[in-house]
């Protein structure tokens, strides 16, 4: 080591390179940390235990953060971070702030920066212990204060990624917190002690708040309508507002307060925060550009649709899942991919739920993967009966967020868990499902026939003349679905979506049946490019 420095310092003066010449060297395929390491090099002690290339990776960092290069941090954050952590942190730490302070000036401003990333890394790649929890709550509290209560737009550019990802991290380790909290039977005596003490930390209240003032710092729900009535949203914006990082983390609070009321189980309230935004690919993109913010909406919001019963509403949100496989490529060259695959996975199983709920035509291609992810899950769902209930058990705690309580645990019964929040949903869900899981069998005898006596299909089914009365009243409640078509997600018109009708007259049922027409088109189409692939391989 003390050679490889000797030898940096006697080529030191081949390397004087300022800041801007090293911004070419970004994507550069022939990049390394030594670029940097070169350009940025400060003069400390060669005794120091941060690795060179760190060292000029945080000088390089400081001095794009300072001079407000968008381009530079863009590049430090997706790029150079990643590198450095797979090199030298893969299983530690970074080095704390108060040991690179010196490399920075001893700057408060760049601290809080640092900090943030070096709290995520340490909840990404090892166990955060309570200290540390607490540390990163409180440095998120010292990066929001500085945004929010300052009397002017504090002078700041941040990449759109990483002011989406502050925001989703924060909800995130909100959300770890919940559940730690909650595990009291696992906490040692001394972690209960500063849990019962310090209730402030990470609490609900505190996180809304932070969504909340920094949507209404943003006046983003103003400007959100004023594009949408095709008007300039600059008129309404205010200072705050016409700033990108203030109208970005406004926005990307919208998407984090839907994702904290469906934690907390209020599915209702968590479609409601949505009502200024579009639900489309484009007006996403539009706003930062992230697949994860893209995945993160469609799934809370298709899983809110579930848990309310608008099933249909629910597979056109899950049917956005698409779209990973159409970007596929794309995707394995981005950091994003291991969680937007996971996330695809959950959407994929709650698709499969919802369609044997509601069974409707899908597009042809998304029901391809659908079949090869969850098949025979498909399948058994849809045949209905007791034997269902164990398959709908199964996907929705898989594909279920994990659910928290804004209430304190009870510290004098350590053995309440946060498994009980996810057992509660669970139950709701599937005392749902057993009210409708004799349906499809119902709907296969309703289909021979187009006039039956009553008692005859209750023999069918072996029940009562009178629990079949029931059933086919829950029969005609669930063949009427929600449908949204304009304006709030919460709103919408009622539809037929079942294939099979029927009256009741005295004890003689009267069934007519709509066969939607065969797609002859869609078939061909399909053979033909399943063609051209097979005669290119």
């Amino acid at each position: 080591m003390a050679a490889e420095n000797e030898i940096i310092e006697n080529n030191m003066e081949y390397y004087d390179l300022s800041v801007d010449l090293a911004v070419g060297l970004l994507n550069d395929e022939e990049y390394d940390e030594n670029h940097i390491l070169y350009s940025t090099r400060p003069e400390i002690s060669l005794e120091s235990t941060i690795p060179d290339a760190v060292r000029g990776f945080i000088t390089y960092f400081y001095n794009a953060l300072f001079q407000n290069n968008v381009y530079e941090l863009h590049g430090c954050y997706e790029s150079l971070f990643n590198k450095l952590t797979e090199k030298y942190y893969k299983n530690t730490p970074w080095p704390d702030a108060e040991t690179i302070s010196p490399l920075v000036n001893d700057d408060s401003y760049f601290m809080i920066f640092y900090r943030e990333l070096y709290f995520r890394h340490i909840y990404a790649k090892l166990q955060p212990t309570i200290e540390q929890r607490f540390q990163s709550y409180d440095n998120y509290c010292d990066l929001f204060n500085l945004i929010l209560n300052s009397e002017v737009p504090v002078n700041l550019e941040l990449p759109n990624h990483w002011a989406w990802d502050i925001v989703d991290e924060f909800i995130y380790q909100f959300q770890a917190f919940c559940n730690y909290k909650n595990r009291l039977s696992k906490r040692s005596e001394d972690e209960i002690h500063e849990l019962r003490e310090n209730p402030q930390i990470w609490s609900t209240y505190s996180v809304l708040n932070v969504l909340y003032s920094l949507i209404q710092k943003s006046k983003i729900n103003e400007q959100l309508i004023e594009i949408k009535n095709g008007r300039d949203p600059n008129k309404v914006a205010g200072e705050f507002g016409s700033q990108n990082l203030y109208r970005m983390l406004g926005y990307f609070s919208i998407i984090g307060l839907l994702r904290v009321h469906c934690l907390l189980g209020d599915f209702t309230l968590a479609l409601k925060t949505m009502d200024n935004i579009g639900l489309n690919k484009k007006g996403f993109f539009g706003w930062g550009g992230n697949l994860t913010l893209t995945f993160t909406a469609y799934y809370y919001v298709g899983f809110s649709y579930m848990m309310l019963h608008r099933y249909i509403d629910a597979i056109k949100a899950f049917s956005h899942v698409l779209f990973i496989s159409r970007t596929k490529l794309y995707q394995n060259r981005s950091v994003q991919y291991d969680h937007i695959t996971k996330k695809s996975d959950q959407m994929y199983a709650l698709l499969a739920m919802c369609i044997a709920l509601c069974p409707v035509r899908i597009d042809d291609n998304l029901h391809i993967i659908l079949k090869e992810k969850y098949g025979e899950q498909l399948l058994k769902m849809q045949r209905g009966g007791p034997e269902c209930i164990p398959v709908f058990t199964e996907l929705f705690s898989f594909a279920c967020p994990k659910f928290i309580s804004p209430l304190s645990p009870d510290f004098d019964n350590i053995l309440t868990t946060t498994t009980e929040h996810q057992q509660h949903h669970l139950k709701i869900f599937i005392s749902s499902v057993e009210n409708q899981m004799m349906l499809p069998i119902l709907k296969s005898y309703l289909k021979l026939y187009t006039t039956m006596h009553l008692d005859k299909i209750a023999s069918y089914l072996e029940m009562s003349p009178e629990n079949l009365r029931t059933l086919l009243f829950v029969y005609k409640q669930k063949s009427k679905q929600v449908k949204w078509s304009e304006g709030s997600l919460l709103n919408g018109e009622i539809i037929n979506v079942s294939d099979v009708e029927f009256a009741l007259e005295g004890n003689i049922i009267h069934i007519a049946e709509a066969k939607a027409p065969k797609r002859y088109a869609e078939y061909f189409i399909r053979c033909i490019k399943q063609l051209k692939n097979i005669s290119l391989n």
